[in-house]
Parts: C-alpha cells; structure tokens; sequence
C-alpha cells in the first residue's frame, strides 16, 4: 500500500472499504474484521481529528466559529453537519480541514500496523473515493445495494421519510461511480448472511491473489 513511510521490507496489504449510507459497510467490516483483519474505522479517527487539542480542532472553529461548540470545548458534530449538509461551498470548506487530517491520523496507524507486523488491513470509509483516501490503499472494495432498498433501511433506521433519504443517497456518489473506481463489488441486498458468504468467498480470492502478486501470506481466520 502507498502511504507515508512505507518500508519495503515490511509488506502489509490494505482494503480499502466504502459504499453509500445503507449498504452494509459497516456489517461487511466487522465480517472482515472476524476473517482476520485489522480494521481502521474512518469514522473514528474523524472524531480524533475533531478533539480538542488537535490542529483540525482549532481551524474548524476559526471557520465556523465558537456556536459550534458544546459547554465542553467539543465539537457538535451534530450542530456542525446540519450547518454543512446540502451547502456545497461549506462542506468543502470542512473536508478541506478535516479529511487531510484523518488521512494523517490513518497512515500514523498504518505504519504502526506493519511495524507489528499486521499482514492486512481494511481502512473502512464512506469517502474513501471522495477524499482520495485510495492512495494509502492497495485494492478498494465496494458495497452495493440498489437505491429503493438503500431508501427502505434508512427510512426503517433513521426514521425518515422517503423524500429525506432520496435527499441523502442523492448527496453522494452513485453507485456506478463508486463501481467504476472499485476492484471488488459485493451487493448486500440480501440477507446477512448471504453478504458473509460473498465476503469470505472474496477474502479466500484475495489471499492467493496477494500470495501470487505480492508474495504476501494473509493471516485469514477460518469462514464464519
């Protein structure tokens, strides 16, 4: 994988994990996560970059400003998205600060992973593409599922309505875009189930194409 400092003589190989709000990338990652893999939660390190403390913490209060903040000190993420979400100029104006600083967040634990000598990682994130996180990654994978049952599980979940979960699977990438830029495709409008037998299938794939091409042994737990 292609992230700073990367060691020849130490080889791990990284996953990159997406897909649009609803399509399973979560289940698949703690799938993958049973199979063997270390997983890097995206999201997290986005809650990192956020504390306080942090340079990304300071820039996005000197942009936004202090009504942002909770009685704490933190940041109200939730206060902060609804002010960003459907505004294109102010979210670029947010992922400007804050994704720079998950990817140095993510490629900080990257390293620390090879160096103990983690054989593969999945770096699980919605904006993986968006953000151009597929650089630290060397094979990105997908989850899919077609946009009426992506509206069904949000509308069930979040408690929405039709027209407020087309709004939110409208405001990302389509399918097709994430497809096109992908190496692995799973649908996981099936049951659970089924999505984990797709996903060891593709993990079972996976190790003998990085033992051939890289000369890299996965450590894969047995299937589920």
């Amino acid at each position: 994988a292609e992230y700073m400092g990367k060691a020849e003589s130490i080889k791990m190989f990284v996953v990159g994990l997406t897909g649009g709000i609803a399509s399973g990338k979560t289940n698949a990652a703690k799938i993958l996560e049973k199979l063997g893999a270390r997983v890097l939660d995206a999201d997290k390190l986005g809650h990192a970059a956020y504390a306080p403390g942090n340079d990304a913490h300071r820039q996005v209060i000197e942009a936004f400003g202090t009504h942002i903040l909770t009685s704490d000190g933190t940041i109200d993420r939730a206060a902060l998205g609804a002010r960003v979400f459907g505004n294109t100029s102010e979210m670029k104006r947010l992922t400007d600060i804050v994704w720079p600083e998950i990817a140095r967040l993510a490629s900080e634990e990257l390293e620390r992973l090879k160096s103990v000598g983690t054989s593969w990682t999945v770096v699980e994130a919605a904006v993986l593409l968006e953000a151009g996180w597929q650089n630290m990654c060397d094979e990105v994978w997908c989850m899919v599922v077609p946009p009426h049952i992506a509206r069904q599980r949000i509308m069930e979940r979040n408690a929405l309505t039709a027209e407020e979960a087309d709004r939110r699977i409208r405001s990302q990438l389509s399918n097709d875009e994430r497809i096109s830029r992908s190496h692995v495709v799973v649908d996981s409008s099936g049951s659970k189930e089924e999505t984990s037998s797709k996903l060891v299938a593709e993990v079972k794939e996976l190790s003998q194409r990085v033992l051939r091409s890289r000369g890299i042994h996965l450590a894969v737990s047995s299937p589920l």
